[in-house]
């Protein structure tokens, strides 16, 4: 009996050691990698050599994941924004990037072309060609721009002029029992001779509430593509009172009115500065003519009575 009580304990004294041993040779194990890691991350983030080569190749390849998803995230926005902007020079079409792009390069190369032809046609020295043709290309690379902020400017001030005409009728037939639909529908037939450019971007917007939009969504639409304040207050008329259930004919006669206010404002802002302006001609070209009507006389007695003699 005792021979067995011996055995057994001499059993849990070799058991419990063995596993103690294991437990402390594991842990022995583990914290070298954790160390190792630890090495790792601070070269990596210190700058550091680190014992082995993985933190230096992980943070090369994140780097250059990193600088490679900036570089196509720039793109992406740029080519939103140069789509954008031709959208708002009214230029819809998918090609038309494309299209642009080709003509700015053919006006380039055209621009080269005539200032290498200048100069070999022995009109001017080479030089002077090659100035010519580098300047004509700077001008062809810099126009398209202008001229696409030109149209897109010409398009707000249609719109602008156009858009408190087009809310008088959209009251008129939200009083008369029209939906919001019908509106914009009788407001494009309507304008389609006098406002031709409004009239066509609300038969979009008749085509996108028809799909499914909101008249709001769609006149946000409009928004965007002209990139006018005037009609993003609209959407937000709109989107307000679809909202809150409240009543879109009242909204939009109060908007409206606000409009021909802001419409009056802006002819008042232009009278005042139209006095400024006439300033310019006046200096240019009405005082020269009047200094030689009153001085004239004068100047020529002075040079005959004390140069000529």
């Amino acid at each position: 009996m005792i021979a067995l009580e011996w055995m057994n304990a001499w059993f849990w004294f070799v058991g419990g050691t063995l596993a103690f041993t294991l437990m402390m040779v594991l842990l022995g194990v583990r914290q070298p990698q954790v160390k190792g890691r630890l090495a790792t991350v601070s070269a990596g983030g210190q700058g550091g050599h680190g014992p082995p080569q993985l933190a230096a190749d992980v943070l090369r390849d994140y780097t250059s994941l990193d600088r490679e998803t900036r570089r196509r995230l720039l793109k992406e926005q740029q080519k939103q924004r140069f789509q954008e902007r031709l959208t708002q020079a009214g230029f819809y079409s998918s090609v038309s990037g494309s299209a642009f792009l080709l003509l700015r390069l053919m006006m380039i190369g055209s621009a080269a072309g005539l200032g290498f032809l200048i100069s070999t046609m022995g009109s001017v020295s080479w030089l002077t060609g090659v100035g010519i043709g580098t300047g004509c290309g700077v001008a062809a690379t810099i126009a398209p721009g202008f001229w696409l902020d030109h149209r897109k400017k010409t398009r707000q001030i249609k719109i602008r002029r156009a858009l408190p005409d087009a809310l008088d009728v959209m009251v008129v037939c939200l009083q008369g029992g029209l939906s919001l639909m019908a509106t914009v529908s009788r407001v494009a037939s309507e304008l389609a001779t006098a406002h031709p450019m409004l009239a066509t971007e609300f038969k979009f917007a008749e085509c996108q509430m028809q799909m499914g939009q909101t008249a709001g969504e769609s006149i946000r639409g409009i928004a965007d593509r002209f990139d006018l304040e005037e009609l993003r207050g609209m959407s937000a008329v709109i989107k307000q009172a679809e909202r809150l259930g409240t009543s879109i004919t009242s909204a939009i006669d109060v908007f409206a009115e606000t409009l021909r206010l802001k419409r009056t404002q802006r002819a008042e802002e232009m009278a005042h500065k139209a006095a400024v302006k006439m300033l310019i001609p006046t200096v240019l070209c009405i005082f020269p003519a009047i200094f030689v009507v009153v001085l004239g006389p004068a100047a020529i007695q002075i040079w005959i009575n004390l140069i000529h003699k």
